[in-house]
């Protein structure tokens, strides 16, 4: 038997309200390339809703970069995993981490951060064990 997933309790509009003016929404509906008010519906819509499933779409590069998006070389995300294996991905947070409207960063430059990952030795790398693992990668064909 399948767990039943909570519905949304609260008013609409105090939950649309909060989540507009919610910094972390700001965030996410910036990196995912959504306007806000957009996002906020979607969000709501999908808590009114909880029985619906996300949709997700595979779509070939062709169709990505008719539609004007750059995706990434099978090298490049075998350099992105690499890069994240050696830990060189938490050296500050990522540019869709900002919104816009946050106030002066140098404010918070003498606060303690929250990340945790301060003072941690960089992860070891093996340059023959990451060629080798980019050799199993299916090699792209030329467009």
């Amino acid at each position: 038997m399948s767990e039943q997933k909570p519905r949304l309790t609260r008013p609409v509009e105090n939950v649309r309200a909060e989540l507009l003016a919610d910094p972390d929404t700001q965030r996410i509906a910036k990196s995912v390339g959504m306007e806000l008010a957009a996002y906020v519906e979607l969000v709501l819509d999908y808590a009114q809703h909880p029985e619906k499933e996300p949709v997700l779409q595979v779509v070939p590069d062709e169709a990505l970069r008719a539609a004007g998006y750059d995706p990434p070389t099978l090298q490049e995300v075998g350099e992105f995993f690499k890069s994240a294996a050696r830990g060189e991905l938490g050296l500050g947070p990522p540019a869709s981490y900002s919104t816009g409207f946050e106030a002066n960063q140098s404010a918070s430059q003498n606060k303690p951060s929250l990340r945790g990952d301060e003072n941690q030795p960089r992860a070891e790398a093996d340059e023959a064990k990451g060629q080798a693992l980019l050799k199993d990668l299916p090699q792209v064909p030329e467009l």
